[in-house]
């Protein structure tokens, strides 16, 4: 995973790369769970590998504006949020609060 920002997204988005986009932060259980049991399984994984999906993290943990700015935009106040943007553009796929990591290589199997 690497590090959100709006410019690394649109660098990945101009690839035509399916992108899986989470924002997070060290105070939000529901985050934890999802990351443990979800996110960072095994089978996830490999299967955001095979379907080439980029993955980049928004830690939120201490207010990024930025970060800030872009939840607003998504008409969101906080965290966690989960989005899913298919390979060859079109709009992000916004996923439920709490993941499941079939949920996730399912995604990931889709992703041409």
């Amino acid at each position: 995973a690497e590090a959100f920002s709006e410019a690394r997204l649109a660098a990945l988005r101009a690839e035509r790369r399916p992108v899986f986009v989470y924002f997070t932060a060290d105070w939000c259980l529901t985050c934890k769970v999802n990351e443990k049991t979800a996110i960072e399984r095994d089978a996830v994984r490999q299967a955001f590998a095979r379907g080439k999906v980029a993955v980049l993290v928004g830690d939120w943990t201490r207010g990024d504006p930025a970060i800030g700015r872009f939840l607003a935009a998504h008409g969101r106040s906080g965290v966690p949020f989960y989005l899913f943007y298919p390979a060859g553009g079109g709009e992000p796929r916004i996923l439920p609060q709490l993941l499941t990591s079939s949920l996730l290589t399912g995604l990931a199997t889709s992703a041409p």
